[in-house]
């Protein structure tokens, strides 16, 4: 008989739990909130689809920024999309909210986006971590970025050429570790141009990164070592 005093707590195992909005495995991957984000994002465009009997591309882009896109962006600098098919999984929600346009839905997923004016949600991730990288860095968030995104020393010749804000190239043995913003955004961040990085507010830093990479505004294959 257990004692009522008896304040024992009982640990179960999951295979998956949600912590601040964000789900994830025991391997700390992230192909379970993919999962739910996209899931949740149809629901809604197919609440959409029944719902308005006119489309046109002004209102499904109004729509879809404001209901749908939210889910397949909450915290994804955090549960960036490590394997190919779960940034297909993403994309594939984007490439059905352009079909529900009659107007577009003859067309390929690129050309739909140009007419749309949507940037692709692979641009915008990799837009999203420079924009947090140089908030980090500019002393934009309250906190100690040093551990998270350390700076390359000057005596180790990599500031000599580039920009002033070169990141540390670390190594790192597991691909998950790999897919940390500390680690995925080095070789990207070093290969900007000064005015990105040194730029005096967050606007005009995208801007300035609009303007330098408007090439891979539609793209849904960015692959952050060969941009």
């Amino acid at each position: 008989m257990q004692d009522k005093n008896d304040q024992t707590t009982v640990l179960f195992d999951t295979v998956d739990e949600k912590d601040l909005g964000i789900w994830m495995d025991s391997s700390l991957k992230f192909s379970v909130h993919v999962a739910h984000a996209a899931a949740k994002a149809n629901q809604i465009l197919g609440f959409i689809r029944r719902t308005f009997i006119y489309m046109d591309i002004s209102l499904m882009k109004q729509l879809y920024i404001s209901m749908v896109r939210p889910h397949l962006e909450f915290g994804n600098v955090v549960w960036h999309p490590m394997l190919k098919k779960d940034q297909e999984t993403l994309e594939s929600v984007q490439r059905r909210a352009t079909k529900l346009v009659p107007s577009l839905s003859k067309l390929c997923y690129e050309e739909r986006l140009k007419l749309m004016h949507l940037p692709s949600l692979s641009y915008r991730r990799l837009r999203g971590d420079v924009i947090e990288t140089f908030k980090y860095l500019h002393g934009i968030y309250n906190t100690n970025s040093s551990s998270l995104l350390p700076l390359a020393p000057l005596h180790a010749g990599i500031q000599t050429r580039g920009h002033s804000l070169k990141l540390l190239k670390r190594e790192c043995r597991l691909s998950v570790r790999a897919n940390v913003l500390g680690f995925r955004i080095v070789n990207f961040w070093n290969s900007l141009s000064e005015d990105i990085v040194t730029a005096p507010t967050v606007n005009i830093v995208k801007g300035r990164f609009d303007k330098k990479y408007a090439h891979l505004h539609y793209s849904s294959n960015i692959d952050y070592f060969t941009v």
